[in-house]
């Protein structure tokens, strides 16, 4: 029986070219091999199975070929190269930290360091896991690392940067290795299963590449364990079995169920996913993710984001266009409460299920809305009338008889002193605080700053200045309650009314202009308090300038003259000299 070798190491590449995910940074060391301006240490940082290690090896290889390629890669002909692929190169060597962390295992180094090469230019040092070193090693590596042999190169690797001491960073040009994306390890899996002879679905190795969070050596050793489940053929009904993953059906089953306001069938879901064994916590982050996913794919330009195959995207985009904005972030926030509690929870399964019960509640609210809406509305073509053109009938019918003759006298001349007294003016009550973070109180807001908008229409009514100030200073009055902060600034500044009913304020605080939220508010106030549709709101922010502060006796004096020129003008009649 042949030794088997697992993918991680059959298809490690040997090349900058075959490196994934990591284009930067492979660029960035062939620039500098090409203008011989390599450092004498290098850093590489970043997750687990990024390529750290590899690409350490790459450039060790490469620096020390004899006939380097045109497009800077290694020839793997030449004795350098062939010696180094056989694992008997003298001039690389590799120490890993972890297991030779000490002061002894450093003297040894840097003992080796002092002999130079005697097959190529440099003799390159590959730390693994540095930042296991101990404090007295890295303090007796400091020196060596800082001023080594012009031969000598050293390359250091950890997953913890931050482990390591400042006096290492400064002395190494650090490289960050980001995580790879699913998209890359998508790519570089099937490449890897058309050289195996492996039939795999898309969707499957999109599975394995999520399972693998971004380091392409775990996606390499699911793609084997994956082999031996399934032979030849990997589908994605194997991966989800085998990797314990839950069917994106269940989610696509529970939205619709819920967009319907089923309750019956969303549970009877839940019941389903929970029965086949899979955690609550992780249902939880699923239906979330899922969620996000319909909402990015309801704008074309957030697409892109979802990191899912072409044709489960296009299944999202089908099932965005039957839910709303205002539902998703409603369930959004829902799961992300449920998420919170859900480990504090006594009752874990009720807890979830309430949570689903309030999303299928959102729903049923919003259908039962829609339903009741034309009833509530009046007739297009019906005129409104008022209380003089019903009959006398239904007037009479409202309104109830006076108990006696002096009740009737007395309720009478109320009703003339109420007719005869002017009518209060109409001030909207506050809205809820435009500053609050919570998504469920932002679109209350909005649905019920549109019901107003739509049951009363504003006439274009054109107004002065005079009024302009009035509308402000009950704007003022009226919020100050909610909004305290952003009303106390208005009372500093007064706006200025411009053609085409444009309102021009002048501030000196930029954080002012940029509350948009406020700043909409007293948009909508003005357009309902003025009765104009057509008033905008333009900021014009300039800053004071900074005032010196004044110190000495010299600075507060000339501080003071700038103020009242007098005191110049008194201390040269009185000839007087100042002494600072």
């Amino acid at each position: 029986m042949d030794n088997f070798i697992v993918s991680a190491r059959k298809y490690r590449p040997s090349t900058f070219d075959t490196v994934v995910g990591q284009t930067p940074i492979t660029t960035t060391l062939k620039n500098a091999i090409r203008n011989n301006i390599l450092a004498q240490a290098f850093l590489f940082c970043g997750p687990r199975g990024v390529g750290k290690t590899t690409c350490a090896r790459i450039l060790a290889k490469t620096i020390n070929c004899l006939n380097p390629t045109h497009d800077i890669e290694a020839c793997d002909r030449c004795e350098s190269c062939v010696s180094f692929n056989q694992s008997a190169s003298f001039n690389i060597h590799e120490l890993d930290a972890a297991s030779n962390n000490s002061v002894d295992d450093i003297r040894n180094l840097v003992d080796q360091v002092r002999i130079p090469p005697q097959i190529g230019r440099f003799k390159v040092y590959i730390i693994d896991e540095v930042h296991m070193l101990s404090q007295a090693a890295f303090n007796a590596f400091l020196k060596t690392l800082e001023e080594p042999p012009a031969y000598a190169k050293f390359i250091l690797a950890t997953t913890e940067k931050h482990k390591i001491i400042p006096t290492i960073l400064s002395r190494c040009q650090i490289f960050d290795f980001k995580r790879i994306t699913i998209e890359d390890i998508s790519s570089h899996l099937a490449y890897v299963a058309g050289k195996e002879n492996v039939e795999a679905d898309p969707e499957a190795l999109n599975i394995i590449a999520q399972k693998a969070d971004g380091a392409l050596r775990d996606a390499l050793s699911i793609f084997d364990q994956m082999v031996s489940f399934s032979g030849a053929a990997i589908t994605y009904q194997d991966v989800i079995s085998n990797l314990n993953v839950l069917d994106y059906d269940y989610y696509f089953r529970i939205i619709e169920s819920m967009l319907q306001g089923n309750t019956s069938e969303t549970l009877l879901i839940l019941n389903e996913i929970i029965s086949n064994g899979f955690d609550g916590q992780h249902f939880i982050t699923g239906l979330g993710s899922h969620l996000r996913n319909l909402l990015v794919a309801q704008d074309p330009l957030t697409v892109s984001l979802m990191d899912v195959s072409e044709s489960l995207r296009e299944r999202y985009t089908a099932q965005s266009l039957n839910a709303r904005a205002g539902f998703l972030l409603r369930s959004l926030e829902i799961m992300n409460q449920c998420d919170i509690h859900y480990k504090s929870s006594n009752h874990k399964r009720l807890h979830l299920e309430i949570a689903l019960l309030g999303i299928c509640q959102i729903s049923a609210n919003t259908t039962s809305k829609a339903e009741n809406k034309p009833e509530t509305q009046p007739l297009k073509n019906q005129p409104a009338y008022t209380s003089q053109d019903r009959p006398a009938s239904a007037v009479a019918e409202k309104t109830p008889p006076p108990a006696s003759a002096k009740q009737a006298s007395s309720s009478i001349q109320a009703r003339s002193m109420d007719e005869n007294k002017p009518a209060p003016r109409e001030i909207p009550p506050p809205a809820k605080k435009v500053f609050s973070t919570s998504i469920n109180e932002i679109i209350k807001q909005q649905e019920q700053s549109t019901s107003e908008e739509k049951a009363e229409p504003i006439s274009n009514t054109a107004f002065g200045q005079q009024e302009l100030i009035t509308a402000w200073q009950n704007f003022i009055s009226s919020y100050k309650n909610t909004a305290p902060g952003f009303t106390g600034a208005l009372m500093r500044y007064e706006p200025i009314l411009i053609e085409n009913h444009v309102i021009k304020i002048t501030l000196d605080n930029a954080l002012l202009a940029d509350d948009r939220l406020n700043m909409n508010a007293l948009t909508d106030f003005l357009k309902k308090e003025l009765k104009n549709t057509m008033i905008s709101i333009q900021t014009n922010v300039v800053e004071k300038p900074k005032e010196i502060a004044a110190y000495t006796d010299k600075e507060k004096f000339e501080k003071l003259a700038g103020i009242k020129p007098e005191l110049n003008e008194l201390k040269n009649q009185l000839g007087l000299e100042a002494e600072f």
